[in-house]
């Protein structure tokens, strides 16, 4: 049976509702805008209440806002239509992601009016926020992982900060997880791993990433406008976190760390393997030395009585 044009609106509303989508328009003329309810409802607005577009688009997040006037602008020029996900806050101040979909209608041959959809989107965006973490986080510690620690890297190809600031890439390695393992079992080295994730997270609180790189190495940057000084004092000050006894089941667990850093210059663009190869053969130095220490790359490095600069390469064979 045919449904009447009432029963066929009446539906569509029922599932536009359910998908959390509603319909919009913009009058060019006078930025007058018409909604549906489920926009309403997106921004947490009482249905049919009067609204202005200045208003609604104070509601977007920055970026978004900024984004969402430049797609508008160009589909105005052009008549080029887009779809973006946009970042609002509502009347409430609930934060909420949205789809949003525009289109525009000419008239006498001159853009008249802009439309489209918008779709409560926020559930999807968790999921994914939710699978994105999985993927980039250790899930012993809660820390980043290698893969987001090597993206970071990435980032030194194009920058190490502000121009006046220098950074730091270090790699830190507790020394004795293996015997901590084969003697206490390893839900003992498990919890030296946790204690010392956390100990990272407190003493260098400010780094730019905290990253578990490998089954007991973690990797981290530091940035800093205080000098070369500065960077090695926090190192020094984690160091000493580091090496306090872990509690662990009325045992009292000895630990300590071993450090190898090198420094990143300022407006320098940077090998950022050829630095994490700097950072390694510092901390080779570092546990060569005894452990519980902590090795800059260039630094001087004593071998057979003599003292010596070494480069990379030359760290292993000392």
């Amino acid at each position: 049976m045919p449904l009447s044009d009432a029963e066929a609106r009446r539906l569509y509303d029922q599932a536009a509702l359910m998908a959390c989508i509603g319909a919009w328009e913009c009058r060019l003329a006078d930025t007058r805008l018409s909604w549906t309810d489920g926009i309403y409802d997106l921004f947490g607005l009482q249905r049919g209440c009067t609204i202005n577009r200045h208003s609604i688009v104070e509601l977007y997040h920055d970026e978004s806002r900024a984004e969402m006037e430049r797609l508008r602008g160009r589909l105005i020029a052009s008549g080029q239509g887009f779809v973006m996900d946009a970042r609002i806050c509502t009347a409430a101040g609930a934060e909420r992601w949205m789809r949003l979909s525009a289109s525009v209608t000419h008239e006498h041959g001159r853009p008249a009016r802009i439309h489209g959809a918008k779709q409560d989107i926020t559930g999807e965006k968790d999921m994914w926020m939710g699978l994105r973490r999985l993927a980039y986080s250790d899930p012993l510690t809660g820390l980043a992982n290698r893969r987001a620690f090597e993206m970071q890297l990435t980032e030194l190809r194009r920058h190490t900060g502000d121009a006046c600031a220098l950074g730091l890439l270090a790699i830190v390695d507790l020394d004795n997880l293996k015997p901590i393992n084969d003697r206490l079992g390893h839900a003992a080295g498990d919890e030296c791993l946790r204690q010392i994730a956390m100990r990272l997270e407190s003493a260098l609180s400010d780094a730019a990433i905290i990253a578990r790189i490998g089954g007991d190495e973690f990797g981290l940057l530091l940035c800093s406008a205080a000098g070369r000084p500065y960077l090695l004092h926090r190192l020094e000050q984690a160091q000493a976190a580091l090496s306090r006894p872990v509690a662990w089941r009325g045992t009292t667990i000895e630990v300590s760390a071993s450090i190898g850093a090198t420094i990143l210059r300022p407006g320098l663009l940077h090998d950022p393997e050829r630095r994490f190869a700097e950072a390694d053969s510092a901390l080779y130095v570092a546990k060569a030395a005894g452990r519980n220490c902590l090795r800059l790359f260039g630094d001087p490095v004593e071998v057979a009585g003599d003292v010596a600069m070494v480069s990379v390469g030359e760290m292993h064979a000392v």
